[in-house]
């Protein structure tokens, strides 16, 4: 794709507003100009989506499942060039970006144009009396994505909201564009119609994104990113209660057993730990161990931290990746300083790794494993949202859970035991949207995902992403037995 990032409204591209840069995480180093959507722009992207609005809605249900399928053959026929703009905007691994974020956006819309292709509608016959639901759009959706799994969770909300007869405006994360505007690309040259699908660039509060959930012509918003944010939108949004959707952050726990197979819960832990660098709202940054097995658990998850290949993207085994941007590797280091002043013992990294090469100028931190810290400390309590966890050694199970639900956050966790009894009680008793027992980040997209506490309102995936996305009527006819 072109250096140079435009909108799309209408079906065509908009090279118009202020332009801001964007950096490659890895050298630091600019890497696309952006048009910035303000106001006046926005207004038009709003109005292409609300013109195209009655067009798409009165579509038969199985036609805008025909149009989900024909967006994932595109998306696998422009495979690489996702990809690349992809790498360029997070600068994570070209194994992840090829396994996960580009087969997962065409997944999401296969997935939705399947389920809401298949999904019944509710009747009740009661004596003479029929009542049956259908199902409406709720019109034109604002759909806001972060910037940790840019492509992968754009098509996670653009999948079920399209398939639901709403047309949208999508603004992605300021960091990173690219993926999300080859994505339009797509969308024109599938045919889609001019207007369903819309895309604006820009910031957050005081800018695009502020402009857009604002925006009176906007009748539902849906967002992942920051609680703080999610927390500001739905107080702009309060006045004319339009619909909202958020997934938002986490500070999750993991819990080990002794009785635990440790040799997957090490494995596991990694992965969940330090996954996209730590960059993703599932990660686990608590971790509580039995204290039998707690010295052996930490030496090995530090081991195993301190093996992380911190490659370049396009090297297949690079298992670690830059931050996103040089003030999000300024707050990840803040903590492992606080952590420090704090009195925890640092197992693993704590500082930031030297290459003598151009990723010196990059946005590198060391994935860091702690120890020590009491449960109140704002290492803790607060989400850091990078390759970090501190690890706390419990006694009994009750102890345990009690850790683990002393947050303000509910988003997952994960249970590691070989006691089936044991993790059916457990999970059960977590105060968290999603519990994996001896897995980590295992999906069936047709099963709800979401948080609670400040970790989010509402659900998402299969029927449930289409129950947000849509309103229903409740229509009741009384029968008159022998009259026509």
């Amino acid at each position: 794709m072109s250096d140079q990032v435009t909108h799309f409204i209408g079906g065509v591209p908009v090279a118009e507003g202020a332009m801001f840069a964007t950096h490659d995480p890895v050298t630091g180093q600019p890497v696309r100009r952006v048009h910035e959507a303000d106001r006046a722009i926005v207004d038009r992207a709003v109005a292409a989506a609300r013109a195209a609005l009655p067009g798409w809605a009165a579509l038969p249900v199985a036609e805008r499942a025909a149009w989900m399928r024909r967006l994932a053959d595109a998306i696998e026929e422009r495979f690489e060039e996702l990809v690349a703009a992809e790498i360029a905007d997070t600068g994570k691994s070209i194994t992840q970006t090829r396994t996960l974020d580009i087969p997962r956006g065409a997944a999401n819309f296969r997935s939705f144009a399947e389920i809401a292709a298949q999904r019944p509608e509710s009747a009740f016959h009661l004596r003479d009396v029929l009542s049956y639901t259908v199902r409406r759009p709720l019109g034109v959706v604002a759909v806001i994505v972060p910037w940790n799994l840019p492509f992968l969770l754009a098509t996670w909300k653009i999948g079920p909201s399209l398939v639901a007869g709403n047309t949208i405006v999508v603004k992605p994360s300021e960091h990173t564009p690219g993926s999300v505007a080859v994505l339009a690309e797509i969308a024109a040259s599938v045919g889609l119609p001019p207007g369903v699908l819309n895309v604006v660039h820009g910031f957050g509060g005081g800018s695009t994104g502020q402009f857009l959930v604002e925006h009176p012509g906007v009748d539902a918003v849906t967002f992942t990113g920051e609680s703080r944010t999610g927390s500001t939108i739905m107080k702009s949004v309060a006045d004319r209660v339009k619909p909202v959707s958020f997934e938002l952050g986490g500070k999750n726990a993991g819990l080990v057993f002794a009785d635990a197979d440790l040799d997957a819960a090490v494995e596991g832990s990694v992965r969940s730990v330090f996954t996209n660098g730590g960059q993703v709202c599932l990660c686990t940054e608590r971790l509580y161990v039995e204290r039998s097995v707690f010295e052996e658990f930490t030496a090995r998850l530090a081991e195993r931290a301190g093996r992380l290949k911190f490659g370049r993207p396009a090297d297949e085994d690079t298992t670690m990746m830059p931050m996103i941007s040089a003030e999000h590797r300024d707050k990840v280091l803040s903590y492992y300083e606080l952590a420090k002043d704090e009195g925890a013992e640092v197992r693993a990294g704590g500082g930031v790794p030297r290459f003598g090469d151009d990723r010196d100028g990059g946005y590198y931190v060391e994935p860091t494993v702690l120890t020590g810290l009491p449960r109140d400390s704002r290492v803790n309590r607060e989400e850091i949202f990078g390759p970090v966890c501190h690890i706390t050694p419990f006694d009994t199970e009750a102890e345990a859970v009690e850790l683990a639900n002393d947050s303000e956050y509910g988003l997952a966790a994960t249970v590691w035991t070989s006691s089936l009894n044991r993790a059916h009680r457990v999970a059960g008793s977590l105060e968290a949207g999603l519990v994996w027992v001896n897995t980590w980040y295992l999906r069936d997209l047709r099963t709800p995902f979401g948080g609670v506490k400040l970790s989010g309102i509402g659900r998402e995936g299969g029927t449930h992403s289409l129950d947000f996305y849509s309103e229903p009527t409740t229509i009741t006819i009384k029968l008159e037995p022998g009259h026509d």
